[in-house]
């Protein structure tokens, strides 16, 4: 749920930056929709007819700008993700502190740790997100007969968590088991992620065995699916409100000034100058409004998705820090939540939520911005 352009019917285009900062109309690019982590381009293509300067997003263009706003997204997001694991595994009540800082896990460098599974996928994660986003896109438009915009965001997101899932279940069985060892364990192994890795694949008697690497596939999915479809749906609401307001603030602020430059005017004549300085001032401000109303609108639909299916990623991460040897009838799902609530009570479910929600604020709000960037940037390189 880590913050975009839609794919829907052919590629959408944008123009060359120094052409967007001239035209604000173009700056309407950042208000669209999202798809995994940033926003679409679509409707500016529509809004404006092709030109010279303008130029196709192609898979080269989403996997660079996904690849690095993923990357921002982990490690801007990683330690408090760490923090969050210890806390859903840690036995009885230990404090915040002494789980993030504490010499049991190694000190506050220990946050970082685990951190290379992740990051070292990011390109690919979101080159596939924004891929299969797009193509099921492109199949709704085709055969969906309601043109719903905000249930099309749900089921292409829904469609995207699921391919997330695919790809995230065996890393974040990985990493989870790389955050929770304790100091002594992971100085016992020259390689921790090796070690772990050879752990998992040996499992049950067998030296390749990857479906081990898949363990809290279907609590995943329960996770990711409903999660990436609010979380596509929600963005467009958010970022449409945001936005608004913004401008609705900026037209009444533009109409004082006026009324104000008016005034003087007849009174001071050279108060035209101060004016002119004023306008110029009010006018970067508008060019600023959808990178910032992008970042709210992702910070706060990062944060509302997880507190939304925050339960499961508590029983997703009982279930792959388990024993590796734990019988599966004992970590089914079933099972987890009962041994929860019957040890913990239900409030365990939501233990480390205020936690994560911080850490989503600003993993969901860098992404998006970041991501359109660094599109711009690609594009206007290659042109």
């Amino acid at each position: 749920m880590e913050h975009k352009q839609e794919l829907g019917h052919k590629e959408p285009k944008i123009y060359e930056r120094q052409h967007m900062e001239t035209d604000p109309t173009h700056h309407e690019l950042s208000s669209l929709p999202p798809q995994n982590s940033v926003v679409a381009l679509v409707d500016a293509a529509k809004i404006n007819p092709a030109t010279e300067d303008e130029q196709e997003v192609s898979f080269f263009h989403d996997f660079v700008a996904g690849g690095v706003a993923g990357s921002a997204s982990v490690v801007v997001g990683h330690p408090m993700d760490t923090l969050k694991v210890r806390m859903q595994t840690a036995k009885g009540k230990p404090s915040i502190a002494s789980l993030a800082i504490g010499s049991k896990y190694g000190g506050p460098a220990s946050l970082f740790r685990g951190v290379a599974a992740p990051l070292s996928a990011a390109c690919a994660v979101n080159a596939i997100i924004f891929s299969s986003y797009g193509w099921s896109s492109r199949l709704y438009e085709e055969y969906s007969p309601r043109n719903d915009p905000n249930l099309k965001a749900f089921t292409c997101g829904s469609f995207a968590g699921l391919i997330q899932a695919l790809i995230i279940c065996p890393m974040e069985h990985v990493k989870c088991r790389l955050q929770i060892q304790e100091t002594a364990a992971a100085a016992t192994a020259s390689n921790p992620l090796r070690t772990t890795l050879r752990t998992i694949l040996t499992s049950g008697g067998s030296s390749t065995n990857i479906s081990a690497l898949y363990r809290g596939w279907w609590i995943t999915c329960w996770r990711e699916i409903p999660a990436f479809g609010a979380y596509f749906s929600l963005y467009d609401i958010f970022k449409d409100r945001i936005q608004t307001s913004l401008e609705q603030r900026d037209r009444e602020s533009e109409q004082l000034r006026i009324k104000t430059q008016a005034a003087l005017t007849a009174t001071i004549p050279t108060a035209t100058t101060a004016g002119n300085e004023q306008q110029q001032q009010q006018q970067q401000q508008n060019k600023e409004h959808p990178w910032f109303a992008s970042a709210i609108a992702g910070g706060l639909t990062g944060a509302l998705t997880w507190a939304i299916v925050y339960p499961f990623d508590v029983i997703k991460t009982q279930i792959q820090t388990a024993p590796i040897n734990t019988p599966q009838h004992e970590r089914t799902i079933a099972a987890v939540t009962a041994k929860i609530v019957k040890e913990n009570g239900w409030r365990h479910l939501f233990r480390g939520l205020s936690v994560t929600c911080l850490r989503a604020f600003p993993v969901n709000g860098i992404i998006f911005p970041v991501y359109e960037y660094t599109l711009l940037l690609v594009c206007e390189w290659e042109s």
